[in-house]
């Protein structure tokens, strides 16, 4: 199979271990920076190049896109299916899911659980807007954040109302959410591939922060979701159209809730905890829709 990732860095971690996963299992594989590839569109003819040369006869295409850059990316291989490759995120699905409130309104419409969500737009309601939710602590979400970064936490309706006003001056996009208290600012990132949780590891905040992304200063450990957990983790990412997807959840006294749905989940820190082959898992997984057609 010939195999192209996408990802502006062919340094980084799960670019490394894709690539060595791949070459492992016998695979042409080559890493591309989305924004050095260029495409020709025409009625029923679509091309890529990459510095100075076309770009053929791919089989599939596995995106490591950015969130700064997913509109280039995602336009880059949407070329990539329209050229008849297979790839396990399409990048529809990728646009989706990078949109929190998109998100969460196709997970609800889908029955799945997740933190009440209030979002508004005009300075008038944010007092409704707040009531609607109830009492704090609220947590408070950039629309397009990633990693713990555009997160807040405001314990007091003073603090809710200050951070709104204040994001709304910027013209920034976000959400308000209800505080899950009880997690005792600990989550589980289940990493779905196809129809399983493959690894999955419990997350806690580090002393003093409620954020309990490893990029924030969070310990992990390797955990076992339930039966439920893992069934809400792979419904999740397939709803959202993604066969590989990091899916966080918080477990709460009326079960677990979806927080997050992320396109891109790094690999490191969940195979070094878990000590599973994750992106072999990923490789197996397109080997798989390749044979399937």
């Amino acid at each position: 199979m010939k195999l192209a990732i996408l990802s502006r860095n062919s340094q980084l971690y799960s670019t490394r271990r894709l690539v060595e996963a791949a070459r492992g299992r016998g695979h042409s594989v080559r890493v591309l920076d989305p924004l050095r590839c260029y495409m020709r569109i025409e009625t029923g003819r679509f091309s890529l190049h990459y510095k100075n040369k076309p770009l053929t006869g791919y089989d599939a295409v596995i995106p490591r896109i950015g969130l700064s850059v997913s509109r280039y990316g995602t336009a880059v291989l949407r070329q990539f299916e329209l050229m008849g490759c297979l790839s396990p995120n399409p990048s529809d699905a990728i646009l989706r899911a990078r949109d929190k409130l998109r998100t969460y309104q196709i997970l609800a419409a889908a029955g799945i659980d997740l933190p009440a969500t209030v979002f508004g737009d005009n300075p008038d309601d944010t007092e409704d807007l707040l009531a609607v939710l109830g009492p704090p602590p609220h947590v408070i979400k950039l629309n397009e954040g990633a990693q713990g970064a555009g997160v807040m936490l405001a314990e007091k309706p003073a603090a809710s109302r200050a951070v709104v006003d204040t994001l709304r001056g910027l013209q920034a996009n976000f959400l308000v959410q209800e505080f899950v208290g009880e997690a005792g600012g600990s989550d589980v990132r289940c990493l779905v591939v196809g129809d399983r949780v493959v690894a999955a590891m419990r997350r806690q905040a580090s002393e003093g922060d409620f954020r309990s992304n490893l990029h924030r200063g969070g310990l992990a450990e390797a955990t076992t979701v339930s039966a439920a957990e893992a069934v809400l983790a792979v419904r999740s990412a397939h709803v959202l159209g993604l066969s590989i997807a990091g899916v966080d959840l918080v477990r709460s006294r009326r079960g677990p809730l979806i927080l997050e749905v992320n396109t891109t989940p790094g690999l490191e820190g969940i195979e070094s905890v878990s000590g599973v082959d994750v992106a072999g898992a990923m490789i197996g997984l397109v080997e798989s829709m390749k044979s399937n057609g």
